[in-house]
């Protein structure tokens, strides 16, 4: 169960890099991508499909832009991970 959630967490995290390189790069193609992030093709192709069907970027000619629901969530991002550490730590005292 909890190598489950730590295998989440880096996705997430691998997201969430790849997302905040798209802001600061935009528009940028999957090859770019790789190489600032030193991911292979296929992990960046992922990712960028999980952000698209998740709403927080687009495909254009020139490649990946963001949406403003990007700009929401990232705006927000820490607090929300702020939550989780809480519950984490909650969770670990009961141990």
């Amino acid at each position: 169960m909890i190598e489950r959630v730590k295998t989440e967490i880096e996705l997430m995290q691998r997201h969430t890099e790849v997302l905040r390189t798209v802001v600061a790069h935009q528009p940028i193609g999957i090859m770019k991508l790789s190489e600032l992030l030193d991911l292979p093709f296929h992990r960046i192709r992922y990712s960028l499909r999980v952000l698209e069907q998740m709403g927080y970027i687009r495909a254009s000619p020139a490649g990946a832009v963001p949406t403003p629901e990007a700009e929401e969530l990232l705006r927000h991002l820490n607090e929300e991970i702020e939550d989780m550490i809480t519950l984490l730590t909650a969770m670990k005292q009961y141990s």
